[in-house]
């Protein structure tokens, strides 16, 4: 059977712990889409300023180490859903943009005006050259829907209970080594929630389509945007060789 492709843009946007990178991941590589994390970017970003020396509370200095980032093409993200790499000046830091070092201050870069630019920027080529190259995107982050990506086909705000999104993170830590404790985790996630909507208020983008997963596993989640995509036309048969 033929597999359906994605044709235009999905922007998921949604707070830390509903499942949007889990989600989006899977749901470009069962449609043959590309996939951009834009909270990776911020982090790596926040990865530069660290390596600099430079203060993340320093606004000035931090916007002079995106300028340079950006200026110099240092940040190469992957859109290969089953491989979405990152580097930074040539280093693959994946792993490292995931540290609890980079998580307490990411909300600070990002909060800088300078950073955003440089990233909206960046984020919107990228999206572009999808549209160029005719192939679909899912665009997952904060703001995608109302900012980065308005003019997105579909736009899907991810929603959970704080208790289910703290479970959730709690696994994700334990899973990757680190140590933690739904309580703690629970503190974390309200923290980085006050923290980002000082910079940009999470809302859902006008015209978004709000799913609370606080009750779905992440097949079910998928299934229901595959659902949506397809209502919108934006899935195309994939052409198979000796078809006419």
């Amino acid at each position: 059977m033929a597999r359906r492709l994605l044709r235009g843009v999905v922007a998921l946007d949604g707070p830390s712990g509903t499942g949007k990178s889990t989600v989006a991941r899977q749901l470009a590589g069962a449609v043959g889409a590309r996939y951009l994390d834009t909270g990776a970017m911020y982090r790596s970003v926040t990865l530069a300023v660290l390596r600099s020396g430079v203060d993340p509370s320093d606004s000035g200095l931090v916007a002079e180490v995106a300028e340079s980032v950006g200026s110099r093409g240092a940040l190469v993200m992957g859109t290969d859903p089953e491989a979405p790499g990152v580097l930074l000046d040539g280093d693959d830091v994946a792993g490292e943009i995931r540290e609890q070092k980079i998580t307490g201050v990411v909300s600070a870069v990002a909060s800088v005006p300078t950073v955003r630019t440089v990233l909206i920027g960046r984020q919107r080529r990228i999206i572009a050259d999808a549209r160029v190259d005719g192939v679909g995107i899912v665009v997952e982050g904060r703001d995608i829907g109302s900012v980065v990506a308005p003019d997105a086909e579909l736009k899907i705000f991810l929603t959970a209970s704080a208790e289910v999104r703290a479970r959730r993170r709690s696994r994700q830590d334990s899973a990757a080594g680190r140590r933690t404790t739904v309580g703690g985790t629970r503190s974390d996630v309200d923290r980085r929630d006050n923290l980002d909507n000082r910079t940009t208020p999470l809302v859902p983008a006008s015209g978004a389509v709000e799913l609370d997963t606080s009750d779905l596993d992440v097949a079910g989640v998928v299934q229901r945007l595959l659902t949506l995509a397809e209502d919108r036309g934006m899935l195309a048969r994939e052409a198979v060789a000796g078809e006419r």
